[in-house]
């Protein structure tokens, strides 16, 4: 029901938006032909948005599916490009139209104050819009529009390999050149073609990864979800191990909150499609990497939010209980909210936090020295390599999707990190 009122909204301010689109487009100073032609693209992309819209609300109404497929995700991602791309530019053409409402008003009780010939005021209570803005915002909205066509039929499969390398002054010998390969957000739900995931997984093995490290959001709302990607992530291959935790999305499923028993069967059944893609699921507690004889410690726990929305399982001090102060230690944590709230001041030592949770919002922008997302507007520490009181957090963008059906610029990540030991500077 909820996804249907969420569609309804959507077509009211499809409606509106389209109105106001239209007009706008009338102000363009084109020429006969090509306003026919302008015209004609408009109406139709605008008609095929509300088949689509109807097409989707009906699906959702009679079938209630949990898995996705190729056609409707790329129709979910036509509709969001579209009011995507015709928001922005309702966004540009609304401030220029709020500056000729003020300029109006201004040239109004100018003419009112200054009567002589030497004042008068000769335009009209609204100035015309300024072509170069209705313009840039025609550009702008049509560059967002194919872009989010690209992340819809590319990005969102586009996996890209994250290379990081970090030294630590007490890392035991043993595991200079350890390589822990991390993926987060699977959000097995939205998937919709297992060969292009497959693709992902040989990433993943031709890495040759010491350990593989998922941090959370197994599927988007129902276990089953990862049932068709079982085997197919089952096939990570890794040295020492593979080891999970769960995200906020694991907690949503269809059970009994208040039936103890009844949550315990859930979760039992959920851990067990961990274990048959080869993950060790660690809810609250820590397993140790054996080298010769040194050791490192994966520590996992449940998800953990400084956000009162999501789920606040996780503890730390079960989860590191038996540890030493002096272990090296690994924390897997969904949510990286939970670092600054909890684990960069803990008396034993988490050296390297892995979590996820944001997606890059599934949006932006990376260069070699700069990114930008939406996301830095949400949280505080939302992709790529933190660090503090010589701790550090790494935020993985996602290996999959959620909401809209695709990305751009923020493309799915694979993380691999290397963990080296610092050498002793000689003078």
């Amino acid at each position: 029901m909820g996804r249907i009122l969420f569609l309804c909204i959507i077509a009211i301010l499809l409606l509106i938006q389209d109105i106001y689109c239209y007009y706008a487009i009338r102000s363009l100073h084109l020429s006969e032909r090509v306003f026919k032609i302008t015209r004609f693209i408009y109406l139709s992309v605008t008609v095929l948005s509300y088949v689509i819209l109807i097409g989707l609300i009906w699906y959702f109404m009679t079938d209630h599916p949990i898995y996705r497929t190729e056609s409707i995700n790329l129709m979910t991602g036509f509709l969001f490009a579209l009011i995507f791309s015709k928001f922005v530019f309702t966004f540009v053409m609304f401030l220029q139209d709020g500056g000729r409402v003020i300029a109006g008003a201004f040239n109004y009780f100018k003419s009112i104050l200054f009567r002589d010939d030497t004042h008068e005021i000769r335009h009209t209570f609204l100035p015309e819009r300024r072509q170069f803005i209705t313009t840039a915002g025609t550009f702008l909205s049509g560059s967002l529009f194919l872009s989010m066509l690209y992340g819809i039929t590319k990005g969102k499969y586009k996996y890209v390999v994250e290379n990081v390398q970090l030294e630590f002054d007490d890392l035991p010998e043993a595991f200079d050149g350890f390589k822990i390969v991390q993926i987060s957000d699977i959000h097995a739900g939205s998937f919709d073609n297992p060969d292009k995931v497959a693709l992902g997984i040989e990433k993943i093995n031709e890495l040759n990864p010491d350990v593989v490290c998922f941090t959370g959001d197994l599927v988007n709302v129902e276990k089953e979800e990862i049932n068709p990607y079982i085997d197919i992530f089952a096939k990570i291959q890794s040295k020492y191990g593979k080891f999970a935790t769960l995200g906020n999305h694991d907690y949503i499923g269809s059970y009994n909150r208040n039936n103890p028993i009844e949550e315990k069967a859930y979760f039992d059944d959920f851990e067990k499609k961990f274990n048959q893609m080869g993950f060790e699921l660690l809810n609250n507690t820590h397993r140790a990497v054996t080298i010769d004889k040194d050791s490192i410690y994966i520590v996992g726990v449940e998800n953990w939010s400084s956000d009162r929305w999501f789920p606040r399982k996780g503890d730390l001090e079960q989860a590191t209980s038996g540890l030493d102060v002096n272990t090296f230690n690994v924390l897997l944590s969904h949510d990286p909210t939970h670092w600054d709230a909890e684990v960069k001041h803990l008396d034993k030592k988490m050296h390297l936090t892995l979590s996820g949770h944001t997606h890059g919002f599934q949006f932006g922008v990376q260069f070699k020295n700069f990114q930008w997302s939406p996301a830095e507007y949400r949280y505080s520490k939302w992709a790529g390599l933190y660090s503090e009181n010589d701790r550090y957090l790494y935020v993985n963008r996602g290996f999959g999707f959620l909401g809209f059906p695709g990305r751009v610029g923020m493309w799915p990540e694979i993380t691999q990190i290397t963990l080296r030991k610092k050498k002793a500077a000689f003078i």
